[in-house]
């Protein structure tokens, strides 16, 4: 095992561009090592008096959409393509994805302590808060669960009501054409533009390509006018609506 004073000492040895530096830097920390007790990297961490580095904060994210998700009691196929809509919309690699959907899960559990970590992402505050109000438009209503915590959540941020208002009233439902038809079978069709015979498989990529062109992130984060980032948001939503409806009938997950 290489303790972390030795690696200290040899790093500082190496500044110095010499080998005898970087020799007399190795022994030098292995007697730092048994003077000092550092025989882990949270230990030297604890001694220099500065926190741990950890990369939870990176998946906040997620833990708070998964506790949105849960805040009904079930968690819907639409919930988790809103979860999956998010991943895209941050680049995240495999293993990005990875760390999210256990994140995702954690926040389900409910029992992370959530007001230390939102306070050390104010900066993001606005970001995080967009996401939450996506999450829990996505069926088409806020409960008063999901609400209150969003709106707990946004005071930990040191967001104002007011802003809140605005974000919430950004995702809110319009009635469109398939919520005004009571989301026919043949209306979810036509708006994934697929067939009856269609496969699952084409019907997933013809759902999460539309979900791309209508993302409502695309217009926000262009400065577009908050009615037409509604109208996006509820257009989502119908795909969301469409793709369940679809999916129920032909038995596939």
């Amino acid at each position: 095992m290489i303790w972390p004073a030795t690696v200290l000492g040899a790093v500082a040895g190496l500044a110095a561009a010499s080998i005898p530096g970087a020799l007399l830097g190795g022994l030098l920390g292995q007697v730092l090592d048994r003077r000092l007790g550092l025989h882990s990297w949270s230990a030297l961490w604890q001694r220099l008096g500065m926190q741990q580095p950890d990369r939870s904060d990176e998946m906040l994210l997620f833990v708070l959409l998964g506790r949105l998700a849960k805040c009904g009691g079930r968690v819907l196929p639409a919930h988790i393509e809103q979860a999956r809509s998010e991943m895209q919309r941050l680049g995240l690699d495999a293993s990005g994805r990875q760390r999210a959907i256990k994140a995702f899960s954690r926040g389900k559990t409910g029992r992370d302590s959530l007001r230390v970590p939102l306070r050390h992402q104010r900066a993001q505050g606005e970001a995080l808060l967009r996401a939450c109000w996506r999450m829990a438009w996505v069926d088409g209503q806020v409960g008063q669960a999901e609400n209150e915590l969003i709106l707990l959540w946004g005071k930990w941020l040191g967001v104002s009501s007011v802003t809140q208002a605005r974000l919430s009233a950004a995702y809110a439902p319009n009635q469109g054409p398939l919520a005004s038809t009571g989301g026919s079978y043949q209306d979810a069709l036509r708006l994934l533009g697929v067939a009856p015979d269609s496969d699952p498989a084409h019907v997933k990529r013809a759902y999460r390509r539309l979900l791309s062109r209508h993302h409502p992130d695309k217009l926000a984060g262009s400065g577009a006018e908050i009615e037409r980032v509604r109208e996006a948001t509820e257009k989502t939503r119908e795909l969301h609506q469409a793709y369940d409806v679809i999916r129920q009938r032909h038995g596939f997950r």
